[in-house]
């Protein structure tokens, strides 16, 4: 189980971030870690592109919640983008798509900012 996280910054409040792979228990962490800086910048935008992601279970869910929380008490935002229709319906199903700005691999928007 591995995965990749690419960041990069586009300018002075945006960073791309893609991540590849499988997001679980084992995972996580190192997802958690590679957002650490992002999560204390005030009026940010991270956008994070998951069309390469094959799996993700609840501890993945969990740090999407942590991320967009630390960034919310930021005035940043976390716009998540490239979902497939299965990582999508896991969004979803825990009611994250009314919070969180999610878009398909089509670039459909499929929930909402809050």
């Amino acid at each position: 189980m591995n995965i990749k996280v690419e960041i990069r910054e586009t300018d002075s409040n945006h960073a791309k971030v893609v991540v590849a792979g499988e997001i679980d228990a084992y995972t996580a962490p190192k997802l958690k870690e590679a957002f650490g800086e992002y999560m204390e910048k005030e009026n940010f935008h991270v956008q994070i592109d998951l069309a390469g992601v094959s799996y993700m279970d609840s501890t993945g869910l969990g740090v999407f919640v942590g991320l967009f929380k630390s960034l919310r008490a930021k005035n940043s935002e976390l716009e998540l983008v490239g979902c497939s229709d299965r990582i999508f319906r896991l969004f979803e199903i825990t009611g994250l798509t009314d919070i969180i700005e999610i878009k398909n691999v089509e670039g459909e928007m499929n929930g909402n900012n809050v």
